[in-house]
């Protein structure tokens, strides 16, 4: 069943809502009267004004460490971003609560819940993304790709991580022998987790640049 759905039963239930008023409560909300029927924007709004009138969800299963698992169908974009800010040496913390703190400060949400809503989780995602262009030199545009390869945003961190290392002297040919010899594949065949491997190796390098 939709997630959504899920915590949209959870909520009634933890309301104490009977079926008369919970249908009146999403007819209000969305104009329909069942969850099956909506959108997955239209129950997150469901959602907002359940947990604006007291509805609590669960904390997520914390990790062996104690710390809470960051959730949502937006966790592993956000991740994903805030562990490549890292590789480009504009953050020092790779840790999910610095990436939380981060989220705060843009969106004013402090639990990990709010990567359940587009609207926060997305405010977090293009500041991430701006930062990353501002301080990294990450081109996000496709302007100037000449290939698909041009076009995913493994390329374009690892490329830019690439200038950041070896400028004045950077070479596109340099940078396509540094790939093929990680990976073993040529850049128009790397995959995500080709470019992962990639922009690991070059952040650790970043690393070690800067604290020689």
């Amino acid at each position: 069943m939709n997630q959504y759905i899920v915590a949209i039963q959870v909520a009634k239930k933890k309301l104490g809502l009977d079926e008369d008023t919970y249908r009146a409560k999403l007819k209000n909300v969305t104009g329909k009267t069942s969850t099956k029927d909506m959108t997955d924007e239209e129950r997150q709004k469901v959602l907002t004004v359940f947990r604006n009138e007291g509805f609590k969800p669960a904390p997520s299963a914390p990790r062996p460490n104690g710390r809470a698992k960051i959730t949502g169908r937006f966790a592993g974009k956000l991740q994903a971003l805030w562990i490549a800010c890292y590789n480009l040496g504009i953050v020092a913390n790779r840790d999910d609560a610095a990436l939380l703190a981060f989220v705060k400060r843009q969106t004013g949400i402090d639990h990990v819940r709010f990567l359940k809503f587009s609207d926060d989780a997305q405010k977090a995602i293009e500041a991430l993304k701006a930062w990353m262009a501002r301080e990294g030199g990450v081109v996000w545009t496709n302007i100037d790709a000449l290939a698909d390869y041009d076009r995913a945003d493994g390329y374009k961190i690892a490329w830019a991580q690439w200038r950041k290392l070896y400028r004045p002297s950077t070479s596109s040919s340099a940078f396509r022998a540094a790939v093929l010899e990680l990976t073993g594949v040529p850049v128009d065949r790397c995959t995500p987790n080709n470019w992962i491997a990639v922009m690991n190796e070059l952040g650790r390098r970043i690393r070690a640049k800067a604290g020689a």
